[in-house]
């Protein structure tokens, strides 16, 4: 299995429990997992971590080569997946202003419905089923597509 990790697990563990510069700990074992091919980020979801501020340890952490290198998926998106996930998991018609909002996730969720059967995403968002459209949240859409997902309750 293939873990796909929104940018929101990395900013949530390094601004909770994990701070970067505090516990190297947990970030040595992350790039660990993803040398070994367990853990990746697509590349709009590493472009999504790294318009942090310079200063942000995060962000110096992720935008260093071998970190940058072990994280990235080398994969481009499926313009098709991604269409489908916003048609299927939000609406099919989406104002622009709504589309906007959706921010990276469709990206995250396509890469996930590539390979169905071999990748998760991994957030932290929590399942709301009565929101609806564009506030529709990570979990729900991956339900909606049969995708797998992994948030912290689960």
């Amino acid at each position: 299995m293939l873990y796909l990790l929104d940018a929101s697990v990395l900013i949530t563990a390094h601004n909770t429990y994990y701070p970067v510069d505090h516990v190297p700990e947990f970030w040595g074992w992350l790039l660990h997992q993803a040398e070994n091919g367990n853990v990746k980020l697509p590349q709009e979801i590493m472009e999504e971590v790294r318009a942090g501020r310079d200063s942000d340890p995060l962000v110096q952490w992720i935008s260093q080569e071998e970190v940058r290198q072990a994280l990235s998926l080398d994969e481009a998106v499926d313009a098709t997946l991604v269409q489908k996930v916003v048609t299927t998991g939000y609406a099919d018609d989406l104002t622009d202003v709504e589309a906007e909002k959706l921010g990276r996730d469709p990206f995250l969720i396509a890469y996930a419905l590539a390979e169905i059967a071999q990748r998760s995403v991994v957030t932290t968002e929590v399942s709301r089923p009565s929101a609806q459209r564009q506030n529709r949240m990570i979990p729900d859409v991956c339900r909606a597509l049969g995708v797998q997902c992994c948030t912290h309750l689960n």
